[in-house]
């Protein structure tokens, strides 16, 4: 719970236009990291960019979330293609 509030309040410290989560290098993604990754969603309905590693996209998919705007999809290696 600590991490997934720290990633909230890193993303919000400063406004932003544009925010892109980097999460190319995370193992382990559980609920209260899907609930803040929603509440960045709600604070950002247009302009949030997630960049997900193989684990965070199965966890995303599995919670239904797989098919969101915001989510990249990898594809061809460490290839991100943004969202539509």
């Amino acid at each position: 719970m600590a991490t997934a509030d720290t990633m909230f309040q890193a993303a919000l410290r400063e406004p932003a236009a544009h925010v892109t989560l980097d999460l190319r290098a995370v193992t382990f993604f559980d609920s209260a990291a899907i609930h803040a990754l929603v509440r960045l969603a709600g604070r950002y309905p247009q302009s949030l960019t997630v960049l997900p590693s193989r684990q965070v996209s199965r966890v995303l998919e599995i919670a239904g979330l797989g098919e969101q705007r915001w989510l990249c999809r990898s594809s061809a290696g460490s290839r991100v293609e943004p969202p539509a």
